[in-house]
């Protein structure tokens, strides 16, 4: 049997409430899901077809502490709720698609925002600005199996104690079981992935020493220092 060149890099990993660990696979992302904040970044949000990008899996962290990002003069914070898949699959039906989740996060998805609009600006992919080291913070996962499915409930993220985003979960331009739906049409989904379900309205910089604390009604909460 061939062995390997050099060893295998550690699986990525997040707390599971109860004490076992959640081995992460892939993570997807679904931008300008909530109207406010499609309209903040100049979009029309009438339902358009949900866009998808992703982060690499070692961009996940829980870390209580996240260096400030090089190459970037805007390092914003957009707070986040996360899927946490515990099966999969292709076309899945939306009437089927909460069968996949094991549990729910709280998270965050870090953006170079300058670099986000120059390369927009350019025509070209802005994977850089979004799938860098560290830019997934993610907290402790809520099995659904205890919380159930939350379909509304309020996500709110501070900075320093001051409130930035305030939103709810029915706010959502496309629904939970639309995401995995429509998702699962371009890939096939499996155990492990997660899923960015997009942010409210709200989002700005973060400066070396911020505290940025974000809450889900019904999920729990995450805090991280930027340092």
């Amino acid at each position: 049997m061939a062995s390997f060149v050099f060893p295998p890099a550690a699986p990525t990993v997040l707390n599971v409430a109860g004490g076992a660990l959640f081995p992460v696979r892939r993570v997807f992302c679904v931008a300008k899901n909530y109207a406010d904040h499609a309209r903040e970044m100049g979009s029309d949000p009438d339902r358009e077809p949900p866009c998808f990008f992703t982060k690499p899996t070692d961009a996940v962290t829980s870390d209580p502490t996240i260096p400030y990002a090089p190459a970037t003069k805007r390092l914003d914070y957009e707070g986040e709720l996360v899927l946490a898949l515990g099966s999969g699959g292709a076309d899945i039906p939306a009437e089927k698609a909460l069968e996949t989740i094991f549990g729910y996060a709280v998270g965050c998805d870090l953006t170079r925002r300058d670099l986000q609009a120059g390369f927009k600006s350019a025509g070209q992919p802005w994977d850089m600005a979004k799938g860098f080291d560290l830019s997934a913070a993610v907290g402790v996962i809520a099995p659904a199996a205890d919380i159930g499915h939350p379909a509304k409930g309020s996500i709110t993220l501070s900075v320093n104690g001051t409130q930035k985003q305030n939103g709810n979960l029915d706010q959502m331009i496309w629904s939970v079981p639309e995401i995995i739906a429509t998702l699962s049409k371009f890939v096939t989904l499996a155990t492990g992935d997660l899923i960015f379900t997009g942010t409210p309205a709200g989002i700005g910089p973060l400066f070396s020493g911020d505290r940025v604390d974000i809450r889900i009604e019904g999920v729990g909460a995450h805090a991280f220092s930027i340092v």
